[in-house]
Order: structure tokens, then C-alpha cells, then sequence
């Protein structure tokens, strides 16, 4: 193979593995927006919804259209029933109160999925063709594909719905202020659970898709901090910036790899992401599309 088809190979890959980046940083996104905090047990969610899919498919034998549904349920009524009992009494209390918070439930998450379905890798079994689909020197995994499909309709639906929908409006006005946002007689704890509800949304797609690719264990969570250099790079309030920081990491990371990796032994896309990271926290703290916020003192 001459190197620009093994360039144009990782390229390809680079792509799809970004996009579906892309829709686990929605996640941190969806949060952020409404409530102005970081979700740090956004990959626990992500674990955990991939460990209803896996065993209901596995241990139950339940068709696929019903275990997504059921994972899909169980994270809506979690991110639902979350915000009333963890997060409900932390609203207007300083944000770093609702990022330990959220800390805290990582860790206990992490515990409680090999607690309750085991600590070996299940596998989630999806109805697509393992070979890889060959265009010229593309060679491109289905469920790469799918995962680069799924993630770009939900990002289409979910910046929609910032944009356009009144409920959206809302939720950008909640995390701006909460205390302006209660003054003008917006719900906020009605906001706050709607956002954790969609996360769940998100996190059950991710998982189904992620639990696929890698198998569903505990080291499942670790795709949210491979994802969180993805937020920091495109903004943390942005829908188009988690495309973007999705598809630069993506690149960087598989090009990284394929040309570095044989020089080294490995592990640069273990490190790639945060490189950038840390360069965009020098350069562009509030990311390529966030918000900057300007304070006079």
C-alpha cells in the first residue's frame, strides 16, 4: 500500500472513530449547557447502559429492539430520578459542589456494574456484518459506520433542539443564570432533569454502540475521559464544537498512531488526545466554539 492510501486509511477511520466521539461528548454537552457543571461519571454512564444491552441480550435472550429499549428506559428514569434525589438540592449552590457530586457517582457506578452483572467482558451482539466494506483503500468497519451515522443524527436532533424549540431556549437560560432563569418563572428543576433524561438518551446509544466495538466491562467508563479532551478542544457549550473536537481527535489520535506507534511501540493514542488538550487549554481555554466568558472587576 503506498502511503497516501495508508494515510487516506487512517484518515477514514479517524473520521468515524471522531464522530462517534462525538456523540458521548454530547453528553458532558447536554449537561453543561443546562446546568453549567461537568458530568465526570458521563463514561459510567455509558458503562452501565452497555451492561443492560449486554445482559439482557446475553443472559436473558431478549431480542435487540427490546434491550435497547429497556437500556434506553432505565437511563431516562436514572437521569430522571439522579436530578431529583442527588442534584435536585445542589441547585444554586457553587458548581463545584455539583462536580464532586457527580465525582462521587462515578466511582460508586463503577462499583455497582461488575457488582451486579460480573466483572468479565460481555460482548453486545448487533445484526451487522463483521468484514469491513472495501472502497478503493478504504477499509471501513460497519459498526464504525453505524456508530458515525448514529452520532451525526442525534447531533442534528439535539442542536435542533437548542436552537429552535422553546424547551431548548430555556435550558440555555438556566445554565446563563439559574437565579435569572427562577425570576422569570422558568421551572429550573423541571430543565435540570430533562437534561440528565437526554444524557441518559445519549449515554444508552453510546453504550450500545461503544459495547459493540470494545465489549462491555468496567474499563467500558474509561471512553468518557478519552472523550473529555474532545469537549475541552471544541467548547463545552457547544453542539458544532463536539463534531469538530470528535473529528480532530479522531484524526489526530489513528494518524498519530499509524505513523508514530511503529517508532515507539504503542500507546500514542493513549496520550495523543490530552496533548491537545493541554494545547488548547494554553492557547483556546474555552475551546474552538465555547462560550468566552469575559468578567469586570
Amino acid at each position: 500500500m503506498v502511503d497516501w492510501q495508508f494515510f487516506a486509511l487512517l484518515l477514514s477511520n479517524g473520521v468515524l472513530i471522531g464522530l462517534m466521539y462525538s456523540l458521548i461528548a454530547l453528553g458532558f454537552v447536554l449537561v453543561y449547557k443546562a446546568t453549567d457543571a461537568i458530568n465526570f461519571a458521563q463514561g459510567e454512564f455509558v458503562m452501565i447502559a452497555g451492561f443492560l444491552v449486554a445482559v439482557a441480550l446475553g443472559a436473558y435472550g431478549a431480542p435487540l429492539w427490546l434491550a435497547v429499549a429497556l437500556a434506553l428506559a432505565v437511563m431516562i428514569a436514572f437521569g430522571f430520578g439522579l436530578e431529583r434525589v442527588m442534584l435536585r438540592p445542589l441547585i444554586g449552590r457553587p458548581i463545584v459542589a455539583v462536580i464532586m457530586a457527580t465525582i462521587g457517582l462515578a466511582a460508586i457506578l463503577r462499583g455497582f456494574g461488575p457488582l451486579m452483572w460480573g466483572a468479565e467482558t460481555k460482548p453486545l451482539p448487533l445484526p451487522i456484518p463483521d468484514e469491513p466494506i472495501v472502497w478503493g483503500p478504504f477499509f471501513i468497519p460497519p459498526i464504525q459506520l453505524l456508530g458515525a451515522g448514529v452520532s451525526l443524527l442525534f447531533l442534528a436532533i439535539f442542536g435542533w433542539f437548542f436552537l429552535r424549540s422553546r424547551q431548548g431556549i430555556a435550558m440555555r437560560a438556566v445554565a446563563d443564570s439559574q437565579q435569572v432563569a427562577m425570576a422569570m418563572g422558568v421551572n429550573v428543576e423541571r430543565y435540570f432533569a430533562l437534561a440528565w433524561a437526554m444524557t441518559g438518551i445519549v449515554s444508552a446509544l453510546g453504550g450500545l454502540i461503544w459495547g459493540n466495538l470494545l465489549g462491555v466491562d468496567v474499563h467500558l467508563a474509561l471512553v468518557g475521559f478519552k472523550v473529555f479532551p474532545v469537549v475541552i478542544l471544541g467548547g463545552l457549550d457547544s453542539i458544532p464544537g463536539a463534531i469538530i473536537g470528535g473529528l480532530i481527535v479522531g484524526i489526530v489520535e489513528n494518524v498519530a498512531a499509524g505513523y508514530i506507534d511503529p517508532w515507539v511501540g504503542g500507546g500514542t493514542k493513549d496520550f495523543a488526545p490530552y496533548v491537545l488538550m493541554i494545547l488548547a487549554l494554553m492557547i483556546r481555554p474555552y475551546g474552538i466554539f465555547g462560550k468566552q466568558i469575559i468578567e469586570r472587576v
